[in-house]
Parts: structure tokens; C-alpha cells; sequence
């Protein structure tokens, strides 16, 4: 796989939960920490995701957002 992102990140599938058009995909990074993703229910199938399953995060920046209380 070669891609011009920079932010990477592997993990395994932690959690899945399918609805009618998407799904939520909780992935357990190699350092600990939980990343939520939510893609098309046919994406996830075509990815065949199952819990357990190696994966990488891919993060691009323009598509994060940042809060405060």
C-alpha cells in the first residue's frame, strides 16, 4: 500500500456495529488508544472487517476537527 497521507496508523478491530447504510468501526491502535470511524456499510464488507482484524487508520487533516468545553 503507498499512499501520499501522512498520518498512519495500525491497529486491529476492536468493535463493529453495522446500521442500514453505514458502519461504526472502533479500531485499537498499537499504542492503546480507540479511533471511531464511520464508513458504508458496503465498504466495511467489501473490507471484510471483522473484529481482530489488522487495519490502518488513515487520517488526512482537513477532515479532523478539534473541540473545547
Amino acid at each position: 500500500m503507498k499512499i501520499s497521507a501522512r498520518n498512519v496508523l495500525s491497529g486491529t478491530v476492536k468493535a463493529i456495529t453495522p446500521g442500514v447504510v453505514n458502519t461504526e468501526v472502533v479500531i485499537l491502535t498499537a499504542k492503546g488508544e480507540e479511533v471511531v470511524s464511520i464508513i458504508t456499510k458496503a465498504s466495511a464488507e467489501s473490507l471484510d472487517l471483522k473484529v481482530g482484524k489488522p487495519v490502518y487508520v488513515i487520517v488526512k487533516a482537513s477532515n479532523v476537527m478539534v473541540a473545547i468545553d
